[in-house]
């Protein structure tokens, strides 16, 4: 699990569009890097518009954004063409990713466990230092409380 002060770590995904991203690639930007639960879901989507809504503040600011889950990258070109996001959508299909960020949990609805993704984001530094932090995040203004600690970089 990484910790704020701690290098990120590095990792090549499939992402929509048929390409890969590579985090050490984009730098020396800094990056929004945030694990969501399921494409087209209603605080998934809500979350994806928030960072594409803003994501001209976010490049302004020096920052690329990383939106991650277990869907596969046909999946996110559906999500990405249906709500018009501008942001990267990386599948981590084996949860290899989200197991090194720690965000893999056991999570629980309707008496049933089962293992999946907790919403967090994370703050990169240019030279992949991780800066902050948020873990099991709440949508509503989560988007524009990032935006600030961005620019207050």
């Amino acid at each position: 699990m990484t910790q704020v002060g701690e290098k990120a770590p590095d990792f090549t995904l499939p992402r929509d569009g048929g390409d890969s991203v590579t985090l050490s690639a984009l730098r020396p930007a800094m990056v929004v890097l945030y694990f969501y639960p399921k494409d087209d879901t209603s605080g998934c989507t809500k979350q994806a518009i928030g960072f594409t809504e803003h994501l001209q503040a976010f490049k302004d600011a020096g920052c690329e954004i990383i939106g991650v889950s277990k869907d596969t990258a046909a999946k996110h070109d559906k999500f990405r063409d249906k709500h018009n996001l501008g942001i990267i959508l990386a599948s981590d299909a084996d949860h290899d990713v989200c197991e090194q960020y720690g965000v893999w949990k056991e999570k629980s609805m309707y008496g049933k466990t089962y293992m999946g993704i907790e919403r967090s984001t994370f703050l990169i530094s240019a030279d992949g230092t991780i800066l902050q932090e948020w873990r099991k995040v709440r949508v509503p203004g989560h988007v524009e409380t990032v935006l600030e600690a961005v620019q207050a970089q």
